[in-house]
């Protein structure tokens, strides 16, 4: 019984740090937010109690004077948006998020490239997984080049190649979030994705390729029917985790490269709380947004959980 015990507390001892952790820098911190999302604090003063006053200016709307408000530009409504921006943040995010399916196709293909049997194969490996573990900003910095309007790569080969007026990527409200999301998607390629999607690739069966090959199957239909089914929880992994990460994502690239510009259309809603929480300090909005989010990203993971899982067959 002694020697149970002694197991017993040896073992919280070696729990006790991780458990210490989560409570200090996770636990703590998400219960913290939440009681602040209810109050209004600057960082300065004490914490004063305002009730649902910031979820009410997030996500309330005003009647204001008729034919105010266009929706989609196709008929006007007698409401305005308390906060208008957040509504545009959002947008943006979701904008940006349209990228998720072909960087998802990308990687499927890149993977699909990388599991053939070839001499150097690991070498190519390496290589494309190398620009992943580089530092972000490093390469936000080295993409902003490329974006320049005057000495950029990209408009000085549209120039070389006849456009007169090579667009202004990160300095047009049309332009900038077409730019981000096309970065997004080649730096999505050839990362994490790919190497899951690798995996999964090499835990298919050589043996039903073989069994298709003397059937006669062609190499699309033994994809069709074979691979894809077998690497499909994967692609319902990556596809809920790329949502999440959508949702959280966009601060570094509006950070580094546009400072949410012009005009708002690279900011995000992880940028949009990080303006309200450290450039207003205005905390409890903050935290209200942050929170709102949390709900927004769990009823899209549900969904996608519920409608997308019933297609996913695990072996």
């Amino acid at each position: 019984m002694r020697d149970s015990r002694r197991e017993a507390l040896t073992a919280y001892l070696f729990l006790l740090p991780n458990f210490v952790g989560f409570v200090v820098f996770t636990a703590g911190p998400v219960l913290a937010s939440l009681y602040l999302a209810f109050t209004r604090w600057d960082l300065f003063s004490p914490p004063s109690w305002v009730g649902l006053r910031n979820f009410s200016g997030l996500l309330g709307f005003s009647r204001t004077s008729e034919d105010s408000t266009s929706i989609l530009g196709l008929f006007r409504v007698p409401y305005a948006a308390n906060d208008p921006f957040f509504w545009q943040y959002l947008y943006n995010t979701g904008y940006m998020m349209l990228a998720i399916p072909f960087t998802l196709m990308g990687s499927l293909a890149l993977a699909l490239a990388l599991n053939r049997r070839m001499r150097g194969m690991v070498v190519y490996r390496t290589l494309y997984f190398m620009p992943t573990i580089t530092a972000g900003v490093a390469v936000l910095v080295l993409w902003k080049w490329l974006y320049n309007t005057d000495l950029g790569l990209i408009n000085t080969i549209l120039s070389r190649a006849g456009v007169e007026h090579p667009p202004d990527w990160l300095g047009s409200s049309s332009w900038s979030k077409p730019a981000l999301m096309l970065m997004g998607l080649v730096m999505g390629v050839g990362g994490t994705s790919m190497i899951l999607y690798l995996a999964a690739l090499q835990g298919v069966p050589r043996d039903l390729y073989e069994a298709a090959e003397i059937d006669g199957a062609s190499g699309f239909q033994q994809f069709l029917r074979i691979t894809w089914p077998l690497i499909a929880p994967t692609t319902f992994f990556l596809g809920i985790m790329s949502i999440i990460g959508g949702f959280q994502g966009g601060f570094m690239q509006a950070y580094v490269m546009t400072g949410g510009g012009p005009a708002g259309s690279t900011t995000t809603m992880e940028y949009y709380i990080y303006q309200k929480a450290f450039t207003v300090f205005n905390m409890g909005y903050a935290s209200a947004i942050a929170w709102v989010l949390f709900v927004i990203i769990l009823g899209f993971s549900l969904a996608t959980w519920k409608y997308g899982g019933r297609s996913v067959q695990y072996h």
